[in-house]
């Protein structure tokens, strides 16, 4: 089994993510669906302490069985500031810029109800996610699919497959729950973001190796999400301004793309 993972680190940790994420929040939603009901939205939310504690599990298991308790202690000394960019405050403070500027503007351009609100308790729902996922999500999976492998595509692929995790809680996910028939839109658009985020979530780490700056990016995002979400959005116009959102953070991925081609094809994790 252990030759197993070695082999396959990738594969096994996304099942072990998947599976620990999962039944948690099965179990958490099993009581209403046994009687036959609709999760309420106080059940979606208590699916969110369970489901964060798939990702860093799985990483911080699979490094000890891999490599061992020192490979578990690099991992975590890769969260102390010292790793960090001088000019790290810009990379955290972009999610909350790009998302106040979207609903701004779509606010001004197409309806009042992109207005953003200003819940600033909100910062808080973000910490949780950012500090305890990316130990699974950069501190793990992230260097092994980029070892020998471009960054972007990797990223992306990343990318994908952590929306795609966010499955049984993304209807509890945002202002307007329940979605209705604008759910696949809407989980399409978070899709696209969370995609795009992990994209520049990768190349930071990459590029700095400090854990603790992809979760004070990962931790932002959702974060200002939380704060600046429109009170009064319609499940519509939440798909829409979350499109809005992914459209923007990808601008940003291709103008990195287009003026910083050979480092974002080329990097390798910092070890």
């Amino acid at each position: 089994m252990r030759a197993f993972h070695r082999r396959r680190p990738v594969l096994v940790y996304f099942l072990l993510t998947f599976a620990i994420s999962w039944t948690g929040a099965l179990a958490v939603a099993a009581p209403t669906l046994v009687r036959g009901e609709q999760p309420s939205k106080y059940a979606g939310i208590l699916m969110f302490p369970v489901m964060i504690l798939g990702p860093c599990l799985a990483g911080i298991v699979l490094t000890y069985i891999l490599d061992g308790a020192s490979a578990v202690r690099r991992l975590f000394s890769r969260m102390w500031p010292g790793h960090a960019a001088p000019n790290w405050y810009m990379a955290v403070a972009l999610p909350p810029i790009l998302i106040w500027g979207v609903l701004s503007g779509m606010s001004r351009l197409v309806s009042p109800q992109f207005t953003p609100s200003l819940f600033w308790q909100g910062v808080f729902f973000g910490l949780p996610a950012g500090f305890i996922e990316e130990i699974g999500w950069s501190g793990f999976a992230l260097p092994r699919m980029i070892q020998g492998h471009r960054l972007l595509p990797e990223s992306a692929l990343l990318g994908f497959l952590w929306g795609l995790w966010h499955m049984p809680v993304i209807d509890y996910l945002g202002t307007a729950t329940p979605h209705g028939r604008y759910l696949l839109l809407f989980f399409v658009a978070f899709i696209a973001a969370l995609t795009g985020l992990r994209v520049i979530i990768a190349a930071l780490y990459a590029s700095t190796g400090s854990l603790l700056l992809a979760q004070l990016v990962h931790a932002s995002s959702t974060g200002a999400l939380v704060a600046f979400s429109p009170a009064g959005i319609t499940p519509a116009g939440e798909a829409y301004w979350y499109l809005g959102y992914a459209a923007a953070l990808w601008i940003v991925v291709i103008f990195a793309v287009l003026s910083f081609r050979q480092r974002l094809t080329g990097m390798s994790p910092h070890s």
